[in-house]
């Protein structure tokens, strides 16, 4: 099984950012994500065999238990790019509020999944949720004028909970199902 660890999207920011998806949807050599699916990931697993599960799950709700947060709200704003506006493979969304939170949620299952094996992040948590992935530079001007100059504010969300999501790979791109979801207390 495909994993990872996210944050999912209520059904009512869905139309806000698909909007904000369609101002660089012509942007040659971008490929946009589907809204419906928009979610933040706090930890992508890789290929995870069945029998772990249980103990992923028990490692999971104990990371949430030591992260100590309760339910919060994230405000999305602001656009940004990986790794730089020079060489962008993906476009993203930002938090203006409930970072905070959302990395002492990342850094608890960081530490608890790395002491299960999985690989260690290489780079810094930065929480986003993605809006296209670039394949070529073709729009790279558009997507670097947009993020210099928007500061789209898109909604907020109550997060309440966190989820093992299961990332099923189709020729019509990602389908994602939720495993498991972690409550916040």
């Amino acid at each position: 099984m495909r994993l990872f660890v996210s944050v999912d999207l209520p059904n009512d920011l869905v139309e806000p950012i698909a909007d904000l998806q369609k101002e660089f949807a012509e942007a040659s050599g971008l490929n946009v994500t589907d809204a419906e699916q928009a979610h933040l990931t706090l930890k992508f697993l890789g290929e995870v065999a069945e029998d772990r599960i249980p103990t992923l799950s028990r490692e999971l709700r104990a990371a949430v238990d030591e992260a100590a947060v309760s339910p919060f709200t994230v405000r999305f704003d602001g656009l940004g790019v990986f790794p730089d506006l020079e060489y962008i493979s993906v476009v993203w969304l930002g938090t203006e509020a409930g970072g905070a939170e959302l990395t002492r949620l990342h850094e608890a299952v960081e530490e608890r999944t790395t002491a299960m094996g999985f690989e260690e992040e290489s780079h810094d948590f930065t929480p986003h949720v993605t809006l296209a992935r670039m394949e070529h530079a073709g729009g790279k001007e558009l997507i670097q004028e947009l993020v210099r100059e928007r500061e789209p504010a898109v909604g907020e969300m109550r997060v309440d909970e966190i989820r093992l999501t299961e990332s099923t790979l189709t020729e019509d791109g990602p389908e994602y199902a939720t495993v498991e979801r972690f409550p916040l207390e």
